[in-house]
C-alpha cells in the first residue's frame, strides 16, 4: 500500500475527490453520457476511492492493516445486500468509518456498491449508489467521535442516513425520466418514494442496534492491537 506523504496533497485530496471529483464523475454520467458510460465512471469512482483511502495514512504498514480490515468489512455489507428487505450495507459502512475513518467508510460503501451489483446489476444508477454510501460513510468518519460518545446519536445518524440515500438516488430517478432536473418532479419522486424511505431509516435503525456493540468491540480491540 502506497502512502501519499505530502500532508498539503493529502488535505487537497481528501476534500476535492469525494466532493468535487466524484460528484463531477457521477454528473458526467448522467448529463453528459446519458449514462452510456456508466461501467467506466463506476470504475474511475473506484479508483478515486481508493486514492481517498490512501490520504488518511502516513505509513505503508498501518495502510495495508487498514485495507485488509476494511476489506473484510466491504465483504460483510457487499453479503449483506443478499438480505431480503432490511439490509445492513449502511450499518457496516458507518461501523467502517466510525472505527477505521472517513476515508475507510467512504471506500467500503462504494465498492461494497460496485462489487455487489455484479450479481445485482450494474446500469447508470450505480454511480449515484457509490456516491450516496460513500458519503454515508465518509461524514459518519467526519462525526465519529461525537458518535461514539454518544450512542443514541448513531442510531439517529443511521435513520437520516437512510433519507438521505433515498434523496440522492431521486436525483437519479428524475434525470432519468427528464433528461435534466426538474424540481417539480423531484418532489414527486421523493413522495412516492416515502415508503422505501422508511424502510432504507428502519432498517439502518435495526442493524445499527444489533452490530453497534458486538462489530464495535472487536474493531476497537483490532485498532488496539494492531496500532490501526
Amino acid at each position: 500500500m502506497i502512502a501519499i506523504k505530502s500532508p498539503r496533497l493529502r488535505t487537497f485530496l481528501r476534500y476535492a475527490i469525494p466532493f468535487v471529483l466524484i460528484p463531477a464523475a457521477v454528473a458526467l454520467s448522467a448529463l453528459i453520457f446519458d449514462g452510456q458510460r456508466y461501467l467506466i465512471i463506476s470504475l474511475g469512482i473506484a479508483v478515486l476511492a481508493l486514492l481517498l483511502f490512501m490520504t488518511g495514512f502516513e505509513h505503508r504498514n498501518i495502510g495495508s492493516r487498514r485495507m485488509v480490515i476494511t476489506a473484510i468489512m466491504t465483504a460483510l455489507a457487499v453479503f449483506g445486500r443478499f438480505i431480503p428487505l432490511f439490509k445492513p450495507i449502511t450499518a457496516i459502512c458507518v461501523m467502517t468509518a466510525v472505527y477505521l475513518g472517513a476515508e475507510a467508510g467512504f471506500l467500503c460503501g462504494a465498492l461494497s456498491v460496485l462489487i455487489s451489483n455484479i450479481y445485482f446489476g450494474q446500469g447508470p444508477w450505480t454511480p449515484f449508489q457509490m456516491l450516496g454510501f460513500g458519503l454515508i460513510g465518509l461524514f459518519a468518519g467526519y462525526l465519529s467521535k461525537v458518535l461514539l460518545r454518544h450512542k443514541w446519536l448513531m442510531i439517529l445518524y443511521g435513520a437520516l442516513a437512510g433519507i438521505a440515500y433515498s434523496f440522492i438516488m431521486d436525483i437519479w430517478t428524475v434525470l432519468w425520466y427528464a433528461g435534466g432536473f426538474d424540481w417539480k418532479l423531484y418532489l414527486s419522486a421523493t413522495v412516492s418514494a416515502i415508503p422505501f424511505t422508511a424502510l432504507y431509516a428502519v432498517s439502518n435503525v435495526i442493524f445499527l442496534l444489533l452490530l453497534q456493540k458486538p462489530v464495535g468491540n472487536k474493531l476497537r480491540r483490532i485498532k488496539i492491537k494492531y496500532g490501526v
